[in-house]
């Protein structure tokens, strides 16, 4: 009888690559790359030569040239001569502008009608439920085109607050302004200025927002460890110190100061001529189309609010009343936070449609990013493959920080188990 020594190993052989399950899944991984790289690179190669077909190239040097079109609504300084590309960020800015003022509208808007819609007051539960399934069953494009209708059609013209009797008045304290072109709101003047800092590109940062930005944040993050040392004190003597009091002096003594040494006076709109003057007038097509996101998305996360709440076991309420708990202060102290583990993963996909389905504001005549890089721009330039790769761009790195700070957001909340 001989013993046989057996390799650990067998020697590798190329037919192994196919016939051995230890490599042939990286084979086939290998093979579908190599197949995904050359099937975009003909269609690469197949539109770069159909564009040179045509006397075209594909470059971005277009976004360096004159744009030659107003924006009536910019949020840094704008004219007809600045250059596409800096049209592109003034469409992109205002792209951002109504998708923030969005997604905080429409979670107010959610919560509350998602709450309520499990009231046990049968009339409020109802309206609810017509507002969820009238909203969440008509295109959005209808809805944005309903209420700046509603807008344009009811409101009064600036003129009619003129004259002695005029024929309509201002609201809030004789502050805002709704017109059939804008709503002239309140702005803020600094009696004091004390100059800006230019951070580039035109673009100008005064002092005082700088120095409102910079105590608001150390405010935060001394309210946070005022916060931690709370709850050490209290994890050491059962009594948890009173810290209200403490939190609403860093938040308020500090911006008094800062408003009292600036003096920041409020100026309200006053219309002089034929339109207002004085405040911001803010155009009805901005508004509109803020307004029929944050009402259609609203819908949506309403319902994701009340599948929330619905999924937190019935205990948890019925041990929360046992300890002389109100129902408010039980749906705030105990079912929403443990709601909000199931909330915030379809939220995010909520806000990313929010995101995106503002680009439906060339219905309004709003310019975003899609009315001016791929609107007036691409009609101008002829540029729609550089446009529109661009844009695409845009959107799928927006997109992507939502979900990446709604996923930060959500792993700070969720359950965390063994």
């Amino acid at each position: 009888m001989s013993d046989f020594a057996v390799p650990a190993h067998p020697p590798f052989r190329p037919m192994m690559l196919i016939n051995d399950r230890r490599y042939r899944g990286y084979t086939i991984q290998v093979v579908v790359f190599i197949l995904i790289m050359a099937a975009a690179w003909w269609l690469i190669g197949n539109t770069i030569e159909n564009l040179s077909r045509l006397g075209k190239d594909f470059n971005f040097d277009f976004l360096w040239k004159r744009a030659g079109y107003d924006i009536p609504q910019v949020l840094i300084p704008y004219t007809a001569d600045s250059s596409h590309m800096r049209a592109a960020v003034v469409g992109l800015l205002n792209t951002l502008l109504v998708a923030v003022l969005g997604c905080i509208t429409a979670t107010i808007i959610g919560v509350t009608a998602g709450v309520l819609r499990l009231s046990n007051n049968w009339l409020v539960a109802r309206l609810m439920t017509i507002y969820v399934e009238l909203f969440r069953n008509i295109p959005l494009l209808l809805w944005i085109l309903v209420v700046y209708a509603v807008f344009t059609e009811s409101l009064p013209a600036p003129r009619a607050y003129s004259g002695a009797d005029p024929a309509a008045h201002m609201i809030l304290f004789d502050s805002i302004a709704l017109t059939n072109r804008y709503t002239a709101i309140p702005t803020l003047n600094l009696l004091h200025s004390h100059g800006s800092l230019n951070i580039g590109w035109g673009v100008t940062i005064n002092w005082a927002t700088i120095a409102y930005i910079v105590v608001l944040v150390l405010a935060i993050l001394a309210h946070r460890a005022l916060g931690r040392w709370a709850r050490a004190r209290q994890n050491l003597t059962g009594v948890r110190p009173r810290t209200w009091p403490i939190s609403a002096a860093l938040f308020v003594l500090p911006l008094v100061a800062l408003w009292l040494y600036f003096g920041i006076e409020v100026v309200r709109p006053t219309l002089k001529g034929f339109n207002f003057a004085g405040g911001v007038n803010v155009h009805n097509a901005l508004v509109a189309l803020w307004l029929a996101l944050s009402l259609y998305t609203g819908a949506f996360i309403a319902e994701i609010v009340r599948a929330g709440v619905l999924a937190v076991s019935k205990g948890q309420s019925e041990a929360s009343y046992a300890l002389g708990l109100s129902r408010r202060r039980t749906m705030s102290l105990v079912v929403l936070p443990q709601a909000l583990r199931v909330i915030i993963p379809p939220l995010i996909s909520q806000f990313l449609n929010l995101t995106k389905n503002s680009s439906l504001a060339i219905a309004t005549g709003y310019m975003d990013l899609k009315a001016t890089l791929g609107g007036t721009t691409l009609n101008q330039t002829g540029r729609e493959l550089e446009s529109m790769v661009l844009m695409m761009g845009i959107y799928l790195v927006l997109s992507l920080i939502i979900s990446s700070a709604m996923n930060l957001f959500n792993a700070r909340v969720r359950l965390r188990e063994r």
